[in-house]
């Protein structure tokens, strides 16, 4: 069977660590107790581990769930590991995260020189 990432009405990325020992239902636990998003809404949620070379998506076909798994054998995801919460991903930020590259950039801000005026 052949999965396109692009084919979920939404993609939603579980910032920080999940234990990837978990299977189908303690990740549909995860999702259900912690973030309160309907898992049965055509949504990919998509968790990293403690490795940055895998991760694992759960999504419903409409018929039962499917228990994705990629590994990266030449590179490491960007994960956001800074929060506990759950981000919504366009597609755009989808292809990034399969590329290996940080999907929620951190903007950084420079402070203004004091006395600098544009």
């Amino acid at each position: 069977m052949f999965i396109n990432w692009h084919d979920p009405d939404h993609v939603y990325l579980v910032c920080g660590k999940t234990n990837l020992r978990k299977g189908i239902d303690g990740l549909a636990m995860v999702i259900a107790e912690n973030y309160g998003l309907e898992l049965y809404d055509n949504s990919l949620f998509l968790f990293c581990g403690s490795r940055n070379d895998r991760f694992k998506g759960l999504l419903w076909d409409g018929k039962g769930f499917i228990l994705l798994y990629k590994r990266f054998e030449n590179g490491h995801l960007s994960w956001p590991r800074h929060s506990s919460e759950t981000k919504k991903l366009s597609a755009r930020q989808l292809d990034w995260l399969l590329k290996g590259l940080n999907p929620l950039p951190v903007r950084r801000i420079k402070a203004a020189q004091p006395g600098t005026f544009y």
